[in-house]
């Protein structure tokens, strides 16, 4: 969740008054302390953050009481809070107005954030004065014992609601296609009690979940792919299947013994079975297209569900959108529907309707286009196990590698940025990736006239390349030239700045440092980032550099690239906001006889140092004394003097003496003693 801007606060010399930030505060943690109607799921790590909230309530009422001014030192303690309350607020908020099963196939994921912003509140209490505000013994032993069990507290992911949701993966990954061939359908009884438990117990609750999920896709689409679609519509086809089970009454029996009556007399040729003499058919069930029952459900790229026949004559008629939504069909893949399709037998079962495959499905120009790639029968299985989840993510890196090397452009664009979304997350979605022999076809595409697909090539390779062994067969695949192309004249910025970063991910391999800086063109290109890029691409760019850097032969090419004016000039500009970066590429080029020189030139860049020795961060201190001692040695004379006569310099230096890291004190303490023998000996010049 994106953090929203903090309220400002009132703030003066001295002590603060009660102000905006407090009255806040008050709003925020009385809004959660009122909340009632609990989430289903996760309902004790609700309660249990409401209790915390309703402490740190009573603390925030009571100072306001007393309308005593803040002492400047609570502020940032009350900041940190707030900003924690906040998010707070939007999780248990989330919780509440979000589906109940996706919450509960997401618990370690949502038990985690608790335990988070539990964690946080107990570093932002960590802070607070206590003995400067006006509070009674009773909250101040109240706030304690809060701050105390924050800092103990441990990630708690209730046992009881793991368990349903093992239970509830176990019932769908029963009922895939092999086991619908022997009979194995869903357990009913053990579903509704399950659904039950997460507060589904009337026909209202279950339109409400369903329009959550539909919700939840929605959202999902843009940045989850399509295994996570796919997983949400199952959902959905499971409640509402589940719905009309549960709340059926016996109002079919006569037409079920009457389709069975029928079927005996035809001996189940489904062809002299007419779509009007079938029971009442759950809407879920029919094809938005025929309005008839669905005899292969499939998914489409807007998320929605058809049948395979309805849809593929759909598609190749020529139409390229989405029947029930409008919205345009990124990809025209048809990923089958696996748990509504075991809904769907386990009805007709019940209601004795014969249930065959439409034989026209097979015969279509597209199935017979898709033949060539029949691993995408089962590319996006239903919600799984690891082990399934793994084989799941297999198929479908098979199934989109296809599509690389056989698709037209469009498809291409498709599977290269859902191979992008795939290797964002887990080693082994990177390694499966990569096993699958997605890298050669995604360097081929980094040459690509499309801006799309280069960007999605380029971004798929570098989360591939975050897994070492990846590292290599980018290497192998001919990459580095290609990348190195696309960082110097990409058709996007983006992709500029991901073929950076790429070039950082590959050059954490000592070898790869020798290869990439031995390309003429790469150094200058990360250079050239670094003047043109946004904020993010001069970071990539400066990392990058940093990394060829620390092999020595590169940082004289780094130097004659012309980056050293630039750094310096970094430095400068606050907004760039790379200046720790920036340093500790000039710290490595200080290295080189090339560099020093180039540095030495910069009669802006002492004073500038002398500025960070103070305000600098940790790691920017330690850089900044770094190259002051290196400017300062072997014939640096100049540039001592320059510091002898800066009124800050020494006081600085004694300061990094004290209170600098081990490495910093070290270097500050001989920096020093070279001022001091400068000094000594300017005054008794040798004759």
């Amino acid at each position: 969740m994106m953090d929203m801007a903090l309220p400002p606060f009132m703030g003066t010399s001295g002590l603060l008054p009660t102000g905006t930030l407090l009255e806040s505060l008050i709003h925020k943690s009385h809004e959660i302390s009122s909340m009632e109607n609990l989430p289903s799921v996760q309902m004790r790590n609700v309660s249990t953050m409401i209790r915390r909230i309703k402490l740190l309530y009573s603390l925030f009422d009571e100072i306001q009481e007393t309308k005593c001014p803040l002492p400047p030192s609570s502020i940032l303690c009350l900041t940190e809070l707030f900003s924690v309350i906040r998010r707070v607020k939007l999780l248990i908020q989330g919780c509440k107005d979000g589906s109940s099963l996706w919450g509960l196939m997401q618990i370690e994921l949502v038990s985690n954030q608790f335990y988070v912003l539990v964690k946080e509140m107990g570093r932002a209490l960590d802070i607070l004065p206590l003995s400067l505000l006006n509070i009674t013994a009773d909250i101040r032993e109240q706030v304690e014992l809060l701050h105390r069990q924050a800092k103990r507290a441990e990630l708690f992911v209730d046992a009881k609601e793991l368990h349903r949701r093992d239970d509830l993966l176990e019932i769908m990954t029963s009922n895939n296609e092999k086991n619908i061939k022997n009979k194995g359908f869903i357990d009913m009884g053990r579903l509704k009690e399950i659904l039950s438990s997460i507060g589904l117990t009337s026909p209202l609750d279950y339109e409400e979940e369903i329009s959550k999920l539909e919700a939840e896709a929605q959202k999902q689409a843009g940045t989850g792919g399509l295994i996570v679609v796919s997983n949400i519509n199952n959902l959905i086809s499971l409640v509402s299947f589940s719905k009309s089970i549960i709340f059926t009454s016996g109002e079919n029996e006569k037409i079920k013994e009457d389709i069975k009556q029928r079927s005996a007399l035809n001996r189940y040729d489904p062809s002299l079975i007419s779509q009007s003499v079938l029971p009442n058919i759950p809407d879920e069930f029919r094809c938005p297209i025929s309005l008839d029952l669905m005899r292969d459900p499939v998914i489409v790229a807007s998320g929605h569900t058809y049948d395979r026949n309805s849809i593929a004559q759909w598609i190749n008629s020529g139409h390229h959108t989405c029947p029930k939504s409008g919205q345009r069909l990124i990809h025209m893949a048809l990923i089958p529907n696996y748990t509504l399709k075991s809904l769907l037998h386990q009805w007709c079962q019940d209601n004795n309707v014969p249930l065959v495959e439409s034989a026209s499905s097979s015969s279509t120009d597209l199935e017979r286009s898709n033949n060539k790639g029949k691993l995408c029968e089962n590319a996006i299985d239903h919600i799984s196990a690891m082990k399934a989840a793994a084989d799941a993510v297999k198929m479908t890196a098979e199934f989109l590698v296809g599509k690389l090397a056989m698709g037209s452009p469009e498809i291409q664009s498709q599977a290269a940025y859902e191979l992008r979304l795939l290797a964002k997350t887990g080693m082994d979605n990177r390694r499966i990736i990569a096993e699958a022999g997605a890298i050669p076809f995604l360097v081929t595409l980094l040459s690509s006239h499309d801006p799309r697909i280069q960007e999605n090539a380029v971004t798929a390779l570098l989360n591939l390349s975050i897994f070492d062994n990846n590292k290599i067969l980018i290497m192998a695949a001919g990459a580095i030239d290609s990348i190195i192309e696309v960082l110097q004249s990409g058709k996007t910025m983006e992709a500029r700045e991901n073929a950076a970063a790429t070039i950082f991910s590959l050059s954490m391999i000592d070898d790869c440092k020798v290869m990439i800086g031995g390309r003429p063109r790469a150094i200058p290109a990360l250079v050239g980032l670094l003047r043109e890029g946004t904020t993010a691409g001069k970071k990539d760019a400066a990392t990058a550099l940093f990394n060829l850097a620390v092999y020595n032969a590169n940082k004289a090419s780094v130097v004659v690239a012309g980056a050293v004016p630039l750094l310096i000039e970094l430095l400068m500009d606050d907004k760039a906001g790379i200046t720790d970066d920036a340093l500790a590429v000039l710290a490595l080029l200080l290295g080189c006889r090339e560099g020093l020189e180039e540095i030495r030139k910069c009669r802006v860049l002492v004073p500038l140092l002398i500025d960070l020795l103070r305000f600098g961060s940790a790691k920017g201190k330690e850089n900044s004394i770094t190259l002051l001692l290196g400017l300062c040695k072997d014939g640096g004379e100049e540039v001592a003097r320059r510091l002898l006569i800066n009124p800050r310099s020494i006081p600085s230096l004694q300061s990094l003496t004290t209170d600098g890291s081990l490495k910093a004190r070290r270097k500050a303490d001989a920096l020093l003693r070279l001022l001091n023998r400068c000094c000594s000996q300017s005054h008794n010049p040798v004759g």
